[in-house]
């Protein structure tokens, strides 16, 4: 018999998700057989799976040695996995904002947000990296409960990254950005005299094919999905405009994509903008990547968290 005592980043989850991440080579078939059979109790009782933990609940395993070897994690795999993360630097993320709950940072361009295939190694394994060598997150806890990245930013995209440090903070940070009630705000450098702000409605359809999305004034087919995007000026040129850009709704590339449609493509976007324009900037300020930067947050509660620019948004603003 093997006994787990529920720990805080454990509980307020359904059952059978934890026995699911605590026998991963388990089927759901196996492991609702070991509860109807009671091989497997919560607090001493017979448990269907549905039942909320709790800290502090004793969960029991009869298995024998051998059966719970077959069905558990490999424990060598994840002391390597885990001390490989705990080498990872920061590859130029910096902390924004941090508590017991969650994780703010700014992320640099060219870096996935979460891995895209299995050798990727994105923002979550390098911040991974981080809870690892500041002690908050310690082998125990990570053979059941992984902090992970609750936003997502293209590779190209800089600015705020979320990452939810414990089980309280990614169901929170989860239903804040479902609900829309944490509302995000992007700076963009986008090509063209922009004197007035817009608020913007549509229809995404995504091209899983080229990877590429089209914005419409309708729905083309029952994939496509309305968006809103709002945008005010911050500081305009003839050639250039600086805007800060409301995400009502989060897609696919649908900043991009809808600056675009409506002939103010952000500078440095390869795939949605104007290949000379972007030539010009690469030539004059090395821009090889969109000028769009996740700028700001606002909670719910009224906290702002808020990521410096780049250098060369400034820069190219400040010359035109």
């Amino acid at each position: 018999m093997k006994e787990f005592i529920i720990k805080e980043n454990e509980a307020n989850q359904r059952f059978d998700k934890f026995l699911i991440k605590l026998l991963p080579n388990a089927s759901k078939g196996f492991i609702y057989k070991m509860l109807r059979k009671k091989n497997i109790v919560c607090n001493g009782k017979k448990a269907t799976g549905n039942e909320i933990l709790s800290c502090g609940d004793s969960i029991k395993v009869f298995l024998s040695d051998e059966t719970f070897l077959k069905f558990s994690q490999d424990e060598g795999k994840l002391i390597k996995e885990y001390e490989a993360l705990k080498k990872l630097d920061m590859h130029g993320i910096d902390v924004i904002y941090e508590d017991d709950d969650m994780l703010v940072v700014n992320k640099p361009a060219n870096m996935l947000s979460q891995k895209a295939t299995g050798g990727d190694i994105s923002a979550n394994e390098y911040l991974l990296g981080y809870l690892i060598r500041n002690g908050s997150l310690e082998f125990e806890e990570f053979k059941t409960f992984r902090p992970s990245v609750c936003n997502r930013l293209d590779r190209n995209t800089t600015g705020l990254l979320l990452m939810g440090k414990s089980l309280n903070g990614l169901q929170m940070l989860s239903s804040m950005l479902k609900d829309r009630t944490l509302n995000k705000y992007y700076h963009a450098v986008v090509s063209g005299e922009v004197t007035t702000g817009k608020y913007l409605k549509g229809y995404l359809t995504k091209d899983s094919r080229s990877n590429t999305v089209k914005i419409t004034d309708e729905a083309i087919d029952d994939t496509s999905v309305y968006i809103e995007t709002s945008y005010e000026p911050i500081k305009v040129s003839k050639e250039c405009s600086l805007l800060e850009i409301h995400l009502i709704t989060g897609k696919t590339h649908q900043i991009r994509a809808h600056l675009s449609s409506v002939g103010h493509p952000i500078i440095g976007d390869y795939k949605y903008g104007n290949g000379e324009i972007n030539k010009k900037y690469k030539s004059q300020y090395n821009v090889k990547h969109q000028l769009l930067h996740a700028y700001r947050l606002e909670f719910p509660d009224g906290k702002k968290i808020i990521a410096p620019k780049p250098n060369v948004f400034n820069e190219i603003m400040d010359k035109k």
